[in-house]
């Protein structure tokens, strides 16, 4: 009967052995699920903080490109606006650029030489020169960006040694190496300036030769085709203008006192 007793006992306790072991796993089972289920819960919650603030954000910062730039941009545009005027003011006017390899300046003398029955003309040429002329939109010359200048030194005639002489006694050329011409006024020039046809003007300045300043008009003949501008200038001078002595020399028998200065010229119009 005792044996009976501890018998059953023995299985009671092993039942609830059994029945606790159950038990625990269910729990453990439940407790990770559980975990599971809160931990990713958490995180989304915590991505909805994260996504609100990021709004704020966002807002302020398209609001700045949005507007301050766009404001900073059309303000100096809005500024700009102004100053077209005198552009296009200052666009009315041109600029003509001489080309040196299409134009030539030279001087003419007539002289009588022994042994010629007849005068002739002593011609100096040279193609050693630069210039600009610059013509506002109200038709006035810009003297401050205008100026023609020639080496002289570089030019010839059909005689090496009245070079040699000229350069020497008359123009010097060792002090003084160039000439200039700075043009101060210009009269019949058409506004606007045609894009093509004859053009007859009147250009005054001042030119210098030998360290000496005069002023000078030359009459200017030429013909516009579209942004070149081509013709010849003419004027005539004394040697006693600029302070030049005549030259002298045994084969020249008479030398008028007129110098006449001649420019075949090619300007580019812009």
């Amino acid at each position: 009967m005792l044996r009976s007793v501890l018998v059953v006992m023995l299985a009671l306790v092993a039942l609830a052995a059994a029945a606790c072991g159950g038990g625990n796993t269910a729990a453990t089972a439940s407790a990770p699920a559980a975990a599971s289920t809160t931990v990713p819960a958490a995180k989304t919650q915590a991505d909805a903080p994260t996504t609100a603030p990021a709004q704020p954000t966002t807002a302020p910062t398209a609001a700045g490109k949005a507007t301050t730039p766009t404001q900073a941009t059309a303000a100096p545009t809005g500024a700009a606006a102004p100053a077209a005027a005198p552009a296009q003011a200052a666009g009315g006017g041109v600029k003509l650029t001489l080309v040196p390899d299409s134009s030539e300046a030279r001087f003419l003398v007539k002289e009588q030489l022994a042994g010629n029955n007849l005068p002739n003309d002593a011609v100096g040429k040279t193609k050693t020169l630069q210039g600009t002329v610059v013509v506002g939109a109200d038709g006035k010359v810009d003297k401050a960006q205008s100026k023609i200048t020639v080496d002289v030194n570089s030019l010839k005639t059909d005689q090496p040694m009245r070079d040699g002489f000229i350069k020497q006694s008359t123009l010097e050329t060792g002090k003084y190496p160039t000439a200039e011409f700075v043009p101060t006024e210009i009269k019949g020039l058409p506004s606007p300036l045609p894009k093509s046809g004859d053009v007859n003007v009147q250009l005054t300045g001042d030119m210098t030769v030998h360290g000496t300043t005069k002023p000078i008009t030359w009459d200017v003949t030429g013909k516009i085709d579209g942004n070149t501008f081509k013709g010849t200038a003419k004027t005539a001078v004394k040697f006693e203008d600029f302070n030049m002595n005549p030259p002298r020399v045994p084969r020249v028998l008479s030398l008028e006192n007129n110098i006449r200065l001649e420019m075949d010229f090619q300007y580019n119009i812009s």
